[in-house]
């Protein structure tokens, strides 16, 4: 067969095999076989050959892998097919990939050294013949190749390699009237590369680095509202905080909650005012309100401080029935008429009803 086809078709033989992701620093121990032709130096007057390889190896880095590998070929002699000559070798065998990302199939060089141990047959004058030699040289080798990819799966590699075989005692050539010192053999094959064991895990992604809080996660005076949008970065405990992180003011409305003249009883219209105002500091657990009282200007100082008093008192006994802690409210503390929020009489000295009847009042006064 034509070496230059033989070759050919060896290596076009690859473009049907399956295309595989490209290849990582992979450490794996592996498998190598091969089988291929051995096209004999014409120096040795043999015939070329099959041959076949058993090998193990690995990677040393993300390109470079070394082999161990025994090789056997058997061809026949040209002028006596009856003659047996055998060669059995083993080599160390450095390759060089040439490996990119997306790829299936990557290139590379092939380096080796190694030995090759030949038993020969051949003719003698005498009743013993066939006689023998057996004899170990070294050989070295280059070559070129291809090879698929593998994590869990076996690769494919096709190879082409020179050998230079420095067997200078080859005995069919010199009685041929030829003395070589070395025979170069090419050889054409294609093999399968199997790992060893599963594929090592890949490294876990570095952890991120710490990355310090933003304002938004963080809530220094523990005010519910986040650094960024505090405005008011130093609210003390217990007060009402608006959505910008600054204090507001809580106003509990009582206004309607008054008194009939003279009395301290609270009317059904100021009960539905005094629900609502429990409603309010139920909703605002920190806070802290002055129970106050106050009356209009008829009667005695001394007669309506006594009477604002009552007043506060019926309120505040009206909250602490209601649910409100005691240690929320201040009090009840009584104003008598020293707080009039409404004229007791008119500018021409006459009697103001209205006026009198909103000084006869409550208040809820906000303390934090």
């Amino acid at each position: 067969m034509n070496k230059k086809l033989l070759t050919a078709a060896l290596l076009g033989g690859l473009a049907v095999a399956q295309s595989a992701s490209a290849q990582e620093f992979d450490d794996r121990w592996y498998l190598t076989g091969s089988v291929g032709f051995n096209f004999q130096d014409s120096g040795r007057g043999t015939e070329d050959a099959p041959f076949g390889t058993i090998g193990l190896g690995k990677f040393i880095s993300p390109v470079w892998s070394v082999d161990g590998e025994l090789n056997y070929q058997n061809p026949s002699f040209d002028d006596n097919n009856d003659l047996n000559w055998s060669q059995y070798g083993a080599s160390l065998d450095f390759r060089r990939h040439f490996i990119q990302e997306g790829r299936g199939f990557n290139p590379y060089l092939l380096f080796g050294i190694g030995y090759q141990y030949s038993e020969e047959e051949y003719t003698v004058p005498s009743p013993n013949s066939p006689a023998q030699r057996a004899e170990g040289n070294v050989a070295a080798k280059v070559g070129a190749g291809l090879q698929s990819t593998f994590d869990n799966r076996v690769a494919v590699r096709a190879e082409i390699a020179y050998r230079a075989d420095f067997d200078d005692q080859a005995v069919n050539p010199a009685r041929a009237g030829r003395d070589d010192d070395w025979y170069g053999d090419l050889l054409a094959s294609v093999g399968v590369v199997i790992p060893l064991g599963p594929a090592a895990a890949p490294p876990p992604p570095p952890a991120p680095a710490p990355v310090a809080p933003s304002c938004a996660d963080l809530d220094d005076d523990g005010d519910g509202v986040n650094n960024c949008d505090d405005k008011c970065p130093n609210s003390q405990a217990g007060q009402a905080i608006g959505p910008d992180g600054c204090p507001v003011p809580v106003s509990i409305d009582l206004k309607g909650v008054n008194f009939d003249f003279d009395k301290a009883t609270l009317r059904p219209d100021a009960v539905a005012i005094l629900s609502e105002a429990v409603e309010i500091l139920k909703r605002y657990p920190d806070l802290r309100v002055e129970v106050a009282g106050h009356t209009d200007s008829k009667g005695t100082d001394a007669y309506n401080q006594k009477l604002s008093e009552r007043r506060a008192q019926a309120v505040y006994d009206y909250l602490t029935s209601n649910g409100i802690d005691a240690s929320r409210l201040v009090g009840p503390v009584g104003y008598g008429e020293s707080r009039p929020i409404a004229p007791n009489t008119n500018a021409d000295g006459s009697d103001n009803p209205e006026g009198r009847a909103k000084n006869r009042r409550t208040e809820l006064n906000v303390q934090n």
